[in-house]
């Protein structure tokens, strides 16, 4: 698998995508065999994939219910391991279940009186205090998308799954995941101009 990658030399870019290649056959190759039983295997599929699926969680969800999903995810995932085929990457059938698991909360959520804070994670983060730093001002802009815009942005252009890729995940045509993430980033372009327009907020202007 590896030598068709290294027959010839490439160029970087085409050596990038052998390697990512070879990651995603290393990791399908873990879930087929913890399918028939490899605990070994099932181990390092775990941890291959664990900080991806935080990751996402925490884009469709938020940061500070992303380990519980996450968690969710694995045990239905280990559960279905058996039935798991190879016929898609691992990555990509982990990241759809991730996904139901993630929408299965929200549903449960939205079906019962809140009695907590709605926001635990990028809408408490004191800007001021942060120095306006770049990627958490990036991170609010993201989690303030639409849901069906944001789960296709983060699932290419953060996790870095080819669009077909993203549109099993999201159980969705490719059109649809393309359209999406260009009307994401036209979303994320206007937000950071209205920002860059209203200048930074102060924490409390002026004592004196």
């Amino acid at each position: 698998m590896r030598r068709g990658c290294r027959r010839r030399a490439r160029p970087a870019g085409s050596t990038w995508r052998c390697r990512v290649a070879d990651d995603e056959a290393e990791i399908t190759a873990w879930a087929l065999a913890a399918g028939r039983g490899d605990q070994d295997a099932a181990a390092r599929f775990v941890r291959a994939t664990q900080h991806q699926v935080r990751r996402f969680l925490a884009a469709l969800v938020s940061p500070g219910e992303a380990d519980d999903l996450a968690q969710e995810t694995f045990l239905r995932a280990v559960r279905s391991l058996s039935s798991f085929a190879g016929r898609s990457s691992a990555r990509t059938w982990l990241l759809a279940i991730a996904r139901r698991v993630a929408v299965d909360h929200v549903r449960a959520v939205t079906a019962r009186p809140r009695t907590v804070p709605m926001s635990d994670g990028y809408d408490g983060v004191d800007l001021s205090r942060s120095g306006f730093d770049g990627q958490i001002v990036l991170e609010q802009l993201i989690a303030a998308l639409p849901a069906d815009r944001r789960e296709a942005f983060v699932a290419t252009q953060v996790l870095g799954l080819s669009y077909a890729e993203a549109a099993e995940v999201c159980d969705c045509p490719v059109g649809t995941i393309r359209s999406r993430v260009a009307r994401a980033r036209e979303d994320l372009v206007a937000a950071m101009d209205s920002r860059a327009a209203r200048g930074p907020r102060r924490g409390g202007d002026a004592a004196g």
